[in-house]
Order: C-alpha cells, then sequence, then structure tokens
C-alpha cells in the first residue's frame, strides 16, 4: 500500500503548483477567444435548455418527478454530470498529452490528473452556485439534508482522482484505451439516472444499473438537494461505492509507480 501514500503524497506536497497550473490552462484555453471562459457556461447552458426542451416538454410533456419541476430535477444531475464526463475524458489523456512537458519541469507525472479535476473545478463551482440560486427560486429547501454535501463532494473527487489515475496509465501504455473511455462516458451518460427517472423501472434493472458507481454520485447529490434521503440508509451500497473507488485508487497507483519511469518509451 506504500505505493496508494506516495500518490497521495505527491499530491499535497506539490499542490500549489497544482492550483497555478490549472490556472494557467484556463486562461490559455480560452485566451483566443472573444468571449473567453464565457464559454465554460454558455455550452453547458445550451445543453440544459435542450435537455430540457427535449425531455422534459417534448417526452415528458411538462410533468414532474413526484413533486419536483422536471428542470429542477434535471439540472441536479447534469450539473454535477457537466464536471464528472469531461474530467475524466480529459484526465484521461493528461499523461499522454503533457509527459514532455514533466520531463522539462521536474514535478511528479501523477499530478497531471489532478490538474485537470482542479482546471474543471472552477467551472463546476460556478455552475453549482447557480444551482442553489435556482432552488431558491423554485423554493426548495434541503433542510438538514444540506450536512452530508461535502460528503458527497468528498466521494466525487476522491473517485474522480481515483479513476483518471488508473485511466491516464492505461491510455498512456495503450492507445486505444482512450477511445474506449470517450465511447463508454457517452454510453454511462444514458445508463445514469440524469434524464431518466430510474425510480418507475423494475428493481432487478434498478439494482443492475446501481453497479454504475455514477449512479451513486449523482442520485447522492439528487437525495441531498432535494431532502429526500440519507446517505447512510443504504450501506450495501454505500459500501459497495467506496470498494470501487478504493480499489480503481490501488491498482491505479501500483500500475502509476511501475510504468510512469517507462511514460515516454510509449510516445
Amino acid at each position: 500500500m506504500s505505493f496508494v501514500t506516495q500518490v497521495i503524497r505527491e499530491q499535497f506536497s506539490n499542490s500549489h503548483l497544482i492550483v497555478r497550473l490549472a490556472t494557467y490552462d484556463i486562461k490559455s484555453s480560452y485566451q483566443m477567444h472573444y468571449l473567453g471562459v464565457v464559454w465554460q457556461f454558455l455550452n453547458p447552458v445550451a445543453q440544459v435548455l435542450v435537455y430540457w426542451f427535449v425531455f422534459g416538454l417534448g417526452i415528458r410533456g411538462g410533468s414532474p418527478v413526484g413533486d419536483v419541476p422536471f428542470f429542477v430535477w434535471l439540472v441536479i444531475g447534469l450539473i454535477p454530470w457537466f464536471f464528472i464526463s469531461p474530467t475524466i475524458t480529459q484526465a484521461s489523456n493528461s499523461v499522454y498529452s503533457k509527459v514532455n512537458l514533466v520531463s522539462k519541469m521536474k514535478f511528479p507525472i501523477s499530478v497531471l490528473p489532478m490538474i485537470t479535476i482542479i482546471k474543471n473545478s472552477f467551472n463546476f463551482i460556478v455552475m453549482f452556485l447557480i444551482l442553489g440560486v435556482i432552488l431558491y427560486i423554485y423554493g426548495i429547501n434541503p433542510g438538514s439534508y444540506l450536512i452530508q454535501l461535502p460528503y458527497y463532494f468528498f466521494a466525487m473527487y476522491t473517485f474522480l482522482f481515483s479513476i483518471t489515475l488508473l485511466f491516464s496509465t492505461l491510455s498512456t501504455i495503450v492507445r486505444d484505451f482512450q477511445f474506449a473511455v470517450q465511447s463508454t462516458m457517452r454510453i454511462l451518460f444514458f445508463l445514469t439516472p440524469i434524464l431518466w427517472d430510474f425510480g418507475e423501472m423494475p428493481t432487478n434493472l434498478q439494482n443492475f444499473l446501481k453497479l454504475n458507481p455514477f449512479y451513486y454520485l449523482i442520485e447522492g447529490f439528487r437525495n441531498t438537494l432535494l431532502g429526500d434521503e440519507w446517505f447512510f440508509n443504504d450501506m450495501s451500497y454505500t459500501f459497495y461505492f467506496w470498494f470501487i473507488t478504493l480499489l480503481m485508487l490501488t491498482v491505479g497507483s501500483f500500475l502509476h509507480i511501475k510504468f510512469r519511469n517507462k511514460f515516454v518509451d510509449y510516445l
């Protein structure tokens, strides 16, 4: 387990560098655009409106999900997904795309996925604040359930670091893996309760869909912000999520430490 400790220690000891490079990435991504970082918010807003129009007004005919307006139910699922999905696909390619930079600046390669996570966090935090305004406008008060929000943030960031550390290593060794990640994320978008209310499906099918760890995160944010359920009400599912997360962290750390001195050979 020393390799897990080593990788985690590298994140904390290089935290200032991670924030500085993430900030630089944000500025450099939009410096040639007239609207700059505004594009980070225009794109998700446009997607929310399209999904609400097609699924909310078109397919559901404007009907709510239980007592919750579909628009509110939708954005609570979409905003975390807008952070999770691009972070996984971009961070999975972070080692392959920037390993030459590391050889010049001499810092641990394991921080590259974390740089992408922090970079995308800026957009996520702003969108989450906008979500709070939407809940206020609709008169939705999570009540005491709001105190479990830090738990789901911690769960999401731990999961993201674990999966991106593993995937960035595999994508560098086997380049086809990056295309598989992109395709899988597109499929999982429809197999996660973002657009559809899986509560109306048979129990066996719900249990099968819960094998997807994103299900745990999206439903967790929804249960928190709508004041529906505590995370410890389903401890077996909570244990399953953390088992998958820690397994990926262990395997990802082991493979990363084992191969990182050979990453340049795979370019």
